[in-house]
């Protein structure tokens, strides 16, 4: 779920339920896929809308800078990492010529080259860089560290927005997992979705967002992720049937209308619940998850939630029989407003 503080100009604060991040001190982001022309004619595409609550586990390509510190040698302070040039929001994909992807990997190459100069292969903006390194060796546990801290996986709860019955493709969030020190898009390595259920809410209120609070199951994956991008994270089903429901056609945005609608939110255990909101504008041409504003007119959601809250986002958005979108964020001055996506861009995303 995302925060915006101001309607208009305010940035977006990725906020998705972060549960876990693995970071540690070594003192040591799939571009979305092009918008597929339908032919005149083609059937619209069909989903099953679900609003399920579940864990989200993604392991990144490469590790992720998230800060920059000194070390303390014998010869005095050194920082390795800002003597190359590093920066957060640095991805490290190589130390020479051997990938890494995990915090432990960069640990166990930085000690067998003890202290040897270095190539760190770089992506910074998309664009791959090499830099020049020697990491120092630290006096209080003699270990040879960059002088970074580093990320190599995320996992919170997110919701589910939808599923292909026919081929298990499944897609959430609504928008991207970003990193929550440095905003970057993580790249994905590998992923997976779990069981997870709703154990609590913190109620929000205009200035403070809520969000729901739960607990996901570790070593039951319910499918696989292949990709995490502006747009949201795209998956496959284990098992295709898992998720029960009537498929609905996928609105186009011509379809979509200001007015009445639903939206299937998972607040409570694992229960999925139909409430009502208003789609108050959409959006001609948004360059963001932004397609459009809508605001909860469900009292019972109003009462339990106070809006949308952070752990909603995914939540599917239902008007005339079609899927028209997924929330997407929080504005922070109005708890029961929001913002969505298009559907037919999560799915254009996604293949």
């Amino acid at each position: 779920m995302q925060e915006i503080k101001q309607h208009h100009a305010a940035p977006l604060l990725f906020r998705f339920l972060v549960l876990l991040t693995a970071a540690a001190l070594l003192a040591l982001s799939l571009a979305p896929g092009a918008r597929a022309a339908e032919s005149a004619g083609e059937e619209p595409r069909t989903v099953i809308p679900l609003g399920r609550a579940v864990g989200i586990k993604l392991f990144a390509q490469g590790v992720l800078v998230v800060g920059l510190s000194d070390i303390t040698t014998e010869e005095g302070v050194a920082s390795p990492a800002r003597a190359c040039g590093l920066q957060e929001g640095d991805v490290i994909t190589h130390i020479n010529d051997t990938q890494v992807d995990s915090i432990e990997e960069v640990q166990t190459i930085l000690q067998d080259l003890d202290g040897q100069e270095m190539e760190l292969t770089v992506v910074r903006d998309d664009e791959s860089r090499e830099v020049t390194a020697r990491a120092a060796q630290c006096s209080a546990d003699g270990e040879y560290k960059l002088g970074a801290w580093i990320r190599d996986s995320m996992a919170g709860i997110g919701t589910l927005t939808f599923v292909d019955p026919a081929t298990g493709l499944f897609g959430t969030l609504g928008h991207g997992i970003n990193d929550v020190d440095t905003s970057v898009l993580m790249k994905l390595q590998s992923g997976a979705i779990t069981p997870a259920s709703v154990a609590s809410v913190a109620k929000g209120m205009d200035g403070r967002p809520g969000e729901l609070r739960g607990t996901f199951t570790a070593g039951a994956d319910l499918g696989t992720l292949f990709a995490n991008t502006q747009q949201g994270v795209f998956g496959y089903l284990d098992d295709p049937g898992a998720f029960a429901g009537d498929p609905v056609p996928v609105a186009k945005q011509e379809e979509v209308h200001t007015g009445q609608a639903t939206i299937l939110s998972n607040v409570s255990g694992t229960q999925v619940e139909e409430y009502t909101v208003e789609i108050l504008k959409v959006f001609d041409d948004s360059a963001d998850t932004r397609d459009l504003m809508l605001r909860v007119t469900d009292p019972k959601l109003l009462e339990k939630t106070g809006g949308i809250v952070q752990g909603m986002s995914g939540s599917p958005i239902l008007q005339d029989g079609k899927l028209v979108g997924a929330v997407t964020h929080v504005l922070v001055d109005h708890a029961d407003r929001g913002y969505g996506i298009l559907a037919e861009n999560m799915l254009d995303a996604a293949t």
